[in-house]
């Protein structure tokens, strides 16, 4: 008989259905870097991680919800942006890390057939948006907010063409491969961009003359 001691103990490890998801998750991730989207099937990541194909389609109806949650699942080890009181500084601490993962591995063919999916599935693309592309802008957005508190750029700074100037350099180089992710060059993006909002304390140009009134009689 267990006494109420014994009893109270929790069980060690993870359940089976977190270890079975984790390794869905790392299985679908590894085979998608290695040979690409339109190579990888259901069956393969099966026997990959392990599990049956029936234990996959208990989480994702389709390779491409798996594989967006596989790239969601890799990119969460990011470190959150941090509160540093700078601007520029919390973009770094957003952008820097995030980059440096995304250039260390060939996932830029992996988002391409994943936005190929995005344009063809109206479903799929609403789940992309909301798991994928929100959580980052969201957090890039509570960034410019402070930003706004703290008076470093105006009230009315247009936030979210300010975001697709930052990460729209960042996936074209991604997705194009003509240049490299670096440090530097989120430096350079982040700069060029707050260069643009940063507010204008030149003084306003004085008006033209007005012409003078054409003399009566």
């Amino acid at each position: 008989m267990k006494t109420d001691q014994q009893e109270a103990v929790p069980q060690r490890g993870r359940p089976r259905s977190e270890k079975a998801r984790e390794a869905i998750l790392d299985a679908a991730a590894e085979l998608l870097l290695e040979r690409g989207l339109s190579a990888v099937s259901m069956d393969t990541v099966a026997a990959r991680a392990g599990v049956s194909k029936a234990t996959i389609y208990r989480w994702w109806p389709t390779k491409e919800t798996l594989a967006a949650d596989a790239l969601y699942h890799e990119w969460a080890e990011v470190p959150a942006a941090l509160d540093t009181g700078s601007l520029r500084d919390d973009l770094g601490s957003l952008l820097r890390p995030w980059v440096g993962l995304a250039d260390r591995r060939p996932y830029g063919r992996v988002v391409a057939a994943l936005l190929t999916q995005v344009q063809t599935d109206p479903q799929f693309a609403q789940e992309y948006h909301a798991r994928f592309v929100e959580p980052r802008r969201d957090q890039a957005r509570a960034i410019f907010r402070r930003a706004i508190e703290r008076g470093e750029i105006s009230a009315d700074t247009k936030i979210e063409v300010v975001l697709d100037l930052l990460y729209g350099p960042v996936y074209h180089r991604l997705l194009h491969g003509h240049a490299p992710l670096s440090d530097q060059f989120v430096c350079d993006v982040i700069d060029t961009v707050l260069d643009g909002v940063a507010p204008n304390d030149r003084p306003a140009a004085p008006a033209a003359p007005a012409a003078p009134a054409a003399l009566a009689g």
